[in-house]
This record gives structure tokens, sequence and C-alpha cells, in this order.
């Protein structure tokens, strides 16, 4: 069974580009939730609504999680940005 500290480690090596330090660290992570079958989602909350560095973070993170062993499915949920619709639709479909 996949854990939330199993992905919150893979999570760790994702950087914001601009400070350099892990999403997870800067607190951008929020309601990580796994099912009965390993498919695991989460939100992602940008440090403004106009960020220009959520999609790169949105797609690392998601790839980052997709490698724990077991992990089924992975879905992102940006919120707080004045594209979040858009944007969850790309990381997503």
């Amino acid at each position: 069974m996949v854990t939330k500290d199993d992905v919150l480690n893979a999570l760790k090596k994702v950087a914001d580009p601009h400070m350099g330090i892990s999403i997870v660290d800067m607190g951008l992570i929020k309601n990580i939730e796994i099912d009965e079958e390993n498919n695991v989602s989460f939100e992602l909350i940008p440090t403004n609504p106009a960020c220009m560095s959520v999609m790169g973070m949105a797609i690392g993170s998601k790839e980052a999680v997709k490698k724990i062993e077991g992990v089924k499915d992975v879905k992102v949920i940006v919120k707080g940005h004045m594209m979040e619709e858009e944007l969850n639709n790309i990381i997503n479909e």
C-alpha cells in the first residue's frame, strides 16, 4: 500500500524553480488522498495566483509520484491560480 509519507518523500524531490526549495517544504502540497487501488490525488497551491512555474511544478510532481512502486494513477489539482481550470484540464487529461 502506498502511504502519504511515500508521496511526500517523492514530492520533496520537486523544487520551486525560483526558490530552489522543495514544494513540500514550501507548504504548496495539500490534501493528499490515496484510495484502495493506490490512485493518488493531491492539491498544489502556487505561491501566487499568476505563478508562471505552476505547470512545470505540477507536471514534475505528477511524474515524481508516478515513480512510486504500486501507484496506479496520479491526479494533481492546482488551486488558487487564475487559470486553474485550464491547467487542471491539461495536467490531468
